[in-house]
């Protein structure tokens, strides 16, 4: 299992898609704050502000695409191009083999997902001279919190990912998944009340919910971590299950 999730690991860090998520990422979160601050109409600026609105609130957005596209390439252009066989037929289980890739797949997503909180709010810091800055509590829950839930996100990911063997459609499948989901759910939710259950528990409702942490309650934080953490987990069988009964061409 540890030379498989090595070369995963290899692999990653080879992957253009990660690096080109990676680069755009990292200058949408530098140049943003200099934006505001160059833009004016505000008097003062909070980086507590930046982090909870921006920061937080526009990565969920990043969390929705941005791991899909490095799901296409990472992981459904190892079917089409042949290298998915090869592993299959190297003598390792195929249940070894999906968890290494869901892995390092995960930590992939990880990264992603980690640097509009981390850079933007560090840019924003350096630019408005560390005024208001969120509590370190607060950060580093949220971003626990974060880390879970682009785990969850990552499992249903390489789900589609194993399901559509072709790049451009699984990442194009992905994307509008994610994007209609959430208003599918909410609508069904409203005619059957087993969806209004699903729709309190989806993960993508309640990442929205980890910005407000503050005013959560002991079950409430028991809720918001153990749903991803159930999703991540349930997700992840359902995947090793589909990649062993799967034919590989």
């Amino acid at each position: 299992m540890s030379n498989l999730i090595r070369s995963e690991w290899y692999k990653l860090k080879k992957d253009r898609s990660l690096w080109a998520l990676t680069l755009l990422l990292i200058l949408v979160s530098v140049l943003y704050p200099l934006l505001i601050l160059f833009g004016g109409g505000v008097e003062v600026v909070k980086v507590s502000d930046i982090y909870q609105l921006t920061a937080l609130g526009g990565n969920d957005l990043v969390l929705r695409i941005a791991p899909c596209i490095l799901a296409g390439f990472f992981i459904s252009s190892e079917y089409s191009i042949g290298t998915m066989k090869s592993m299959a037929a190297s003598g390792n289980s195929r249940i070894r083999i999906y968890f290494s890739k869901l892995i390092v797949y995960t930590i992939g997503a990880i990264l992603i997902a980690l640097i509009f909180p981390v850079v933007m709010t560090g840019a924003g810091a350096i630019y408005f001279d560390f005024n208001d800055m969120p509590g370190l509590g607060y950060f580093v829950q949220t971003i626990g919190l974060t880390i879970l839930y682009t785990a969850a996100f990552a499992s249903i990911m390489a789900v589609f990912a194993t399901i559509f063997t072709d790049t451009g459609k699984a990442t194009g499948v992905m994307i509008i998944f994610f994007l209609i989901f959430d208003s599918i759910l909410y609508t069904l939710s409203d005619f059957i009340p087993l969806f209004e259950h699903v729709a309190n528990n989806y993960v993508g409702k309640l990442f929205l919910d980890i910005v407000n942490i503050d005013a959560y309650n002991g079950g409430e934080m028991v809720q918001l971590v153990l749903v991803p953490v159930l999703t991540f987990a349930v997700f992840g069988i359902i995947g090793s299950m589909l990649f062993q009964k799967k034919e590989i061409k």
